[in-house]
């Protein structure tokens, strides 16, 4: 019988897949993973990881089978929290949940699994492992989106590898979230109701600035409103001598000066905002609503745009780096000078876009057929041949 170590999480979902793991005839060992001892920055007074742990308990119970919280928080805070810092002060937004499960739940926690003699780790997402049989005997594993379009989440697993993938079972994945509190209600489950969580992975709802002002601190700036007319691509366009050039053109961050605009407000650091946000500006009296279009941790200044279609949000092209370039599917990496035609998305739960990949000497570039908005530094671009995660990186 092949054994599977589950992170159960105390939510519905993987509840669930720790259930089918069982009716499947896996020999199933629950684990709650401890993260984060600081309750302080949790919106509510509960605390949301003790309540988590003992639901978690409870289904095990339920399902009968073992259970045991591991301690990861170390690890959290110095491969999460510490990076999530370190981002931030840069200017740049990172995402804590693909980081969660690339360097916690399939690295340390995987780990931990096999140490315990595991076949595999499983967890309750949504999204599917494809397995390809090779002519010399190997296989290659593909990352499937989840057959829930609503609740698809292989966006956050796009760091994953081969071997990473070859460990791991997602046995909700063929399922919709309705499925799953229907399977979760008809046996009894004490999470088959329980809302989903939210905020970062496995702290719970924090507020932000009070979070980064742990470590970051206060620094008093001004709020620069840019009009929409000041546009870098309403420039004369340079004559571009080939495609890589004309790409660095589109791919770069607007820069701004504090004269290109007027100053509308304050704010208490540049580093607790990211673009295309909204709230927390406190700026009034526009008629549309002001938007970050960027942001200058080094002069601490905030740059913000009218209205959601301001040109300064959006970029048609973006940059990875090769040090921050992964491909879930090596054996499909780009060589210098070839391109693929893919569906790519900067977020998640953004509807995938149609894009261009460039390899190029350093790196890649995403190239979109329609203007993104919002491109963030430190943010992944994952992107998809069909519903296949094939490749992502950080945005330079």
């Amino acid at each position: 019988m092949k054994k599977v170590v589950i992170g159960l999480s105390g939510g519905v979902d993987s509840s669930v897949a720790a259930y089918l793991l069982k009716e499947q005839g896996y020999e199933v060992i629950g684990l709650f993973m401890k993260n984060w001892h600081d309750d302080s920055v949790t919106i509510s007074e509960e605390c949301p990881w003790l309540e988590d742990s003992n639901d978690a308990l409870i289904v095990a119970e339920k399902l009968g089978i073992p259970f045991q919280t591991v301690d990861l928080s170390v690890e959290y805070k110095e491969r999460i929290v510490d990076y999530m810092f370190n981002e931030y002060e840069k200017g740049r937004t990172p995402n804590p949940d693909v980081l969660c499960n690339r360097e916690i739940k399939f690295d340390v926690f995987l780990k931990i699994a096999l140490q315990l003699g595991a076949d595999y780790v499983a967890t309750g997402h949504y999204c599917r492992k494809g397995i390809i049989e090779n002519e010399d005997g190997s296989h290659t594993y593909q990352l499937l989106s989840g057959k829930d379009n609503n609740k698809d989440q292989s966006y956050f697993l796009c760091q994953l590898s081969q071997e990473q993938l070859s460990k791991t079972l997602f046995p909700i994945g063929e399922l919709t979230k309705p499925e799953v509190r229907k399977i979760a209600a008809e046996n009894d489950l004490v999470t088959a109701d329980k809302k989903d969580s939210q905020g970062l992975c496995f702290i719970g709802k924090v507020r932000l600035p009070e979070f980064l002002q742990q470590k970051l601190k206060p620094k008093k700036g001004v709020i620069v409103e840019v009009p929409a007319s000041l546009n870098q691509y309403q420039v004369m366009l340079p004559d571009f001598s080939n495609k890589a050039e004309e790409l660095a053109f589109y791919a770069k961050k607007p820069e701004y000066n504090i004269n290109d605009g007027k100053t509308v407000g304050e704010h208490q650091g540049a580093h607790y905002f990211t673009k295309g946000q909204r709230k927390g500006l406190d700026v009034g009296g526009t008629k549309e609503p002001l938007f970050v279009i960027e942001t200058d941790v080094t002069e601490n200044v905030i740059y913000t745009g009218q209205g959601k279609t301001h040109p300064g949000l959006y970029r048609r092209a973006l940059f990875v780096s090769d040090e921050e370039l992964h491909w879930v599917r090596a054996d499909l990496a780009l060589n210098i000078d070839e391109t693929m035609e893919v569906s790519a998305r900067i977020r998640y739960r953004q509807e995938l876009q149609e894009a261009i990949l460039y390899r190029v000497e350093g790196g890649l570039y995403v190239d979109f057929e329609q203007k993104q908005s919002a491109i963030a530094e430190g943010q992944f671009v994952a992107w998809y041949l069909n519903d296949e995660l094939v490749g992502s990186g950080v945005i330079s």
